[in-house]
């Protein structure tokens, strides 16, 4: 079959992650990008880290809260090459997983809320207005659901016969 006129389905017929996954996997693991490009600013690593998180507190639980998200791009990673094949039955619960981490990241920002003793705040305020349309998008998506539900137990029986032969 010639899918090529679907830009959401690869050659091989199964559905791409989407774009929006991707985004949302970098906003729950911000904490790990901050981490990542202070480790880039070779006179003061501190202090990239400090303008995104004042608390330290604040930047560990980012952290380990976007552990998680690290986890779910390794999976997608794992979908996309259809193997290992014990990573399967745990991929269509990737949406319920996402949707904990939202909400871990919901507590994280009334954290931070707490922490500023109720100020407003351009980065609280825009963190709330992404968290928000995360949320929004997990339960409205279409194609995310599509994709959770594309790596079925028929396709990696298919992929391990190709490999033996």
């Amino acid at each position: 079959m010639n899918f090529s006129h679907i830009t959401w389905l690869d050659d091989k017929g199964h559905v791409k992650p989407p774009l929006m996954l991707y985004l949302l996997l970098v906003f729950i693991a911000r904490g790990w990008c901050v981490f990542v490009a202070s480790l880039t600013q070779a006179s003061d690593r501190a202090a990239l880290v400090e303008l995104f998180y004042p608390h330290k507190a604040d930047f560990l639980m980012a952290l380990a809260a976007g552990f998680g998200a690290l986890i779910v791009y390794g999976v997608v990673i794992a979908e996309r090459k259809r193997s290992p094949n014990w990573v399967r039955p745990l991929f269509p619960y990737m949406k319920w997983l996402l949707v904990l981490l939202l909400i871990i990241d919901g507590g994280l920002l009334l954290q931070r809320v707490l922490h500023s003793y109720y100020m407003y705040s351009w980065s609280i305020g825009l963190d709330a207005l992404l968290l928000f349309w995360s949320s929004l998008y997990l339960y409205k998506s279409k194609r995310l659901k599509l994709y959770f539900s594309d790596w079925k137990e028929n396709d990696c029986k298919k992929e391990s016969k190709k490999v033996r032969k």
